[in-house]
């Protein structure tokens, strides 16, 4: 059985980012170093003030501590990690251009007066249910041990949830709509005979290059290996697999690595973003 620490450096990079920011965020404001006024999404202060940060900080905030907040980190570190290492295995790039466009997505319907939120991280953690849905829509999954559904309709399920509970529904229903038009341009229409010309930017390539995490296969960059490391030795991560001084991992031949294909309906020849 790992230990906690095993287990939070064996999740992939990008999941493990933007859990541990929502999760700082949240312990930050129960500290008192800030007041959720002062991060949440004002379009009038953005523009009257300048304080761009608004357009950022919205999306790390789920909430105070509560069972909704915890539920959401567990959707980020279960279907968020489970997306990263299947379809998104080493397009770490195409993961991390996802939810920039899920995030300016949100930002744009945002602007919209009767779609407004002060905080849009509930939208982007249920995009990610919705995507997850869709790449395994013949997955098993369990509801609280009391029903047990196919992936595609776990978001219905959650949005049907969050109805009995009496929670907002704007914000389940918008994280549908971003994640709908991200997989809309990413593969359905490709597969009908579309052109591809949804392509991750070459910034967010260069961006990952310069964060030193992950790998992006035919990366139109290069990778720094120096980038994203004060320390670099010889270690031994969870996996068995090892790290040399150049930071690249020897992998483990007895290690299994996840099957992407695992519960897809179907899956014709297409393309997906950056040209894979």
């Amino acid at each position: 059985m790992s230990t906690p620490g095993e287990y939070y450096r064996s999740l992939p990079p990008v999941s493990k980012a933007y859990g541990v920011a929502c999760l700082m965020t949240t312990a930050a404001y129960y500290l008192g170093l800030y007041q959720a006024s002062s991060i949440a999404l004002y379009y009038d202060d953005v523009i009257k003030r300048f304080q761009v940060w608004r357009l950022i900080t919205n999306f790390f905030f789920l909430g105070p501590f509560s069972f909704p907040f915890a539920f959401r980190l567990i959707i980020i570190a279960r279907y968020g990690v489970q997306l990263e290492r299947g379809p998104f295995d080493k397009r770490t790039a195409d993961f991390v251009w996802m939810f920039f466009f899920g995030a300016l997505s949100l930002l744009v319907m945002a602007a919209v007066p009767f779609l407004w939120s002060g905080f849009m991280g509930v939208s982007l953690v249920f995009m990610i249910v919705y995507i997850w849905g869709r790449e395994f829509p013949n997955a098993q999954v369990s509801i609280y041990g009391l029903v047990s559904l196919k992936g595609f309709y776990l978001p219905w399920a959650m949005l049907a949830l969050d109805l009995i509970f009496g929670d907002p529904l704007m914000p389940d229903i918008l994280g549908m709509l971003a994640g709908h038009l991200y997989y809309f341009l990413t593969v359905l229409h490709p597969l009908s005979g579309g052109k591809f010309i949804f392509k991750t930017p070459i910034w967010v390539h260069k961006l990952v290059a310069f964060w030193g995490e992950g790998t992006q296969v035919n990366a139109p960059v290069q990778r720094d290996p120096s980038a994203g490391t004060a320390f670099r030795g010889r270690s031994y991560r969870l996996n068995g697999t090892r790290n040399n001084s150049a930071g690249q991992a020897q992998e483990n031949p007895q290690t299994q690595q996840p099957d992407s294909n695992n519960g897809v309906a179907f899956r014709g020849r297409g393309y997906r973003l950056g040209g894979q």
